[in-house]
């Protein structure tokens, strides 16, 4: 009985390695153009400019698309950007839900309660806001609230220059003076 069963796994052996490996190939599914080239989490980064430090970038996540049609960067989770002048000192800010940034083009483009700040106290607040370096132009094909120290603005549609120095409203929908020594903060 001890023989038989010696037998019995033995042919199980033999039987077993006789048969046709079946070999996945996991690449045949995997589309480059679909998936990111680079993958970083919770990035801080400082960006220089002649060796002059520009903007601090952060997000959860950065996603860079390289083998595509259209190479960009992606933020999903969000992004928060600091603009600095030569004396490092933050002279505006932008944040939002959402970002890209198409790297050919030069062009950024931030989704979602995109909020920005320019020193002395301006602040800028719109759905969405595109950001065409080359151009050194901002603009938003939706709605815009703007708070300055005088009034605070309100319409559809924006354009500006990147400084946020020179801007107008397309189609404004209100302008209300604000006086803000006559505002209570309780």
């Amino acid at each position: 009985m001890g023989l038989s069963l010696a037998m019995i796994v033995g042919l199980a052996i033999i039987a077993g390695s006789c048969k046709e490996e079946s070999k996945i190939d996991v690449t045949r599914d995997i589309n480059p153009k679909k998936i990111p080239s680079m993958t970083t989490h919770n990035i801080s980064t400082l960006i220089s400019d002649s060796g002059i430090t520009q903007y601090k970038i952060v997000a959860p996540v950065w996603y860079v698309y390289d083998e595509v049609d259209t190479p960009h960067w992606s933020f999903p989770q969000g992004l928060y950007l600091q603009k600095y002048d030569r004396s490092f000192k933050v002279i505006a800010t932008v944040a939002a839900d959402s970002a890209y940034f198409y790297t050919v083009q030069k062009l950024w483009k931030l989704e979602g309660n995109v909020e920005m700040t320019k020193e002395p106290k301006e602040l800028f607040l719109s759905p969405r806001v595109f950001w065409d370096q080359r151009r050194q132009r901002l603009y938003s094909d939706t709605f815009i609230h703007i708070e300055n120290a005088t009034h605070v603005l309100e319409g559809s549609g924006f354009e500006s220059n990147e400084r946020l120095t020179d801007y107008r409203i397309l189609h404004p929908t209100g302008i209300f003076p604000v006086n803000r020594d006559n505002l209570r903060h309780d």
